[in-house]
C-alpha cells in the first residue's frame, strides 16, 4: 500500500518597504515548499536572497510566486494588461527570483492574477507561455501549481505539469472556489479547526464548504498564507496533525 504524501507550502519572502508580513525563520521550519515573492506585489533582491538561504537550511522546495505588478495592492487587483505586458512582467519576475539564487522548482502565481487564471483562457495561456520559457531556460519542465481551471489547460498544452492546491486557512463556496476576501467565511482564524480540516482533505478527498456542502477535492499541496493570523501555529498543528494521521510532509517537486 503506497503511503499517503502531501505538499506543505506557504507563501513567503513577501516583505513590503522592507518589513516582512510573516514570519519567515518559523514558517520555514514547518513547510516543505515556499512560494516566494519576486518583486510583483512584495518582495525585493535583499529578501530573495534571505529567503533562498533558508529554503537551503531547512530543506524546503523553492517556488516562484509571480503577481500583477501591483505593489500598492498587494496583488490582489484585478488587472487588464496587454499580452505582451503581462508576460514580461511575469518574466522579469522569475528572472528576479533566478538571479537571487533560487532554484525555481514550480510556479504558483499569487492573489488576483492566481483568481483570474482560473477562468480566463487568454491570461492564463499567457502564464502558461512563459513558465515554459523557464522550462527551456532550465532544461527541465517547471510545474504550476494553482487550482482547476484554463490555468491547468494551459499549462498541460504547453506541456507543463499541473498540481492541485487546496487552501487551509480559506473558505470555499459550494463550486470549489475561494470565499473572497471580506465576505463572510473567508478566513479560518483557530489551528486545530485548520488542521483537522487537512486531515480531512487528505482522508476523504473533499472539505465542507460555507454552506455546508461537502465539495471533492485531491489536493497535492496545502497552503497556509505565512500572513494569516496565527500562521506559524497553524502551519504546526497541521504538521503534527498529519503526521500523527500517517500522512507524509513531502514536495512532489522536489529534485
Amino acid at each position: 500500500m503506497t503511503a499517503l504524501a502531501v505538499d506543505l507550502n506557504a507563501d513567503l519572502g513577501e516583505t513590503v518597504d522592507g518589513v516582512a508580513t510573516a514570519d519567515d525563520a518559523a514558517m520555514f521550519r514547518l513547510v516543505s515548499s515556499a512560494n516566494i515573492a519576486c518583486g510583483g506585489h512584495a518582495g525585493d533582491d535583499v529578501s530573495m536572497r534571505a529567503s533562498v538561504v533558508l529554503a537551503r537550511e531547512h530543506g524546503v522546495t523553492i517556488g516562484a510566486h509571480p503577481s500583477y505588478p501591483d505593489r500598492a495592492g498587494f496583488g490582489r487587483t484585478r488587472q487588464r494588461l496587454a499580452s505582451s505586458e503581462l508576460r514580461a512582467s511575469i518574466r522579469g519576475q522569475l528572472d528576479a527570483l533566478v538571479s537571487a539564487g533560487a532554484d525555481i522548482r514550480y510556479v504558483k502565481p499569487h492573489g488576483a492574477l492566481y483568481n483570474e487564471i482560473v477562468h480566463d483562457a487568454a491570461q492564463a495561456a499567457d502564464v502558461a507561455a512563459v513558465i515554459a520559457d523557464l522550462s527551456t531556460q532550465l532544461g527541465r519542465a517547471v510545474p504550476v501549481l494553482g487550482l482547476h481551471g484554463e490555468i491547468r489547460r494551459a499549462a498541460e498544452a504547453a506541456g507543463l505539469p499541473f498540481f492541485a492546491e487546496a487552501f487551509l486557512d480559506r473558505g470555499y463556496r459550494a463550486d470549489g472556489t475561494l470565499v473572497p476576501r471580506g465576505a463572510p467565511g473567508d478566513l479560518m482564524h483557530d489551528p486545530t479547526e485548520v488542521a483537522d480540516r487537512a486531515v480531512e482533505m487528505i482522508l476523504t478527498g473533499s472539505v465542507v464548504s460555507v454552506d455546508g456542502s461537502r465539495i471533492a477535492m485531491r489536493p497535492a499541496s496545502l497552503c497556509v498564507h505565512g500572513d494569516t493570523p496565527a500562521a506559524v501555529e497553524m502551519a504546526g498543528a497541521v504538521r503534527a496533525a498529519l503526521t500523527d494521521a500517517g500522512v507524509m510532509i513531502r514536495a512532489p517537486w522536489r529534485p
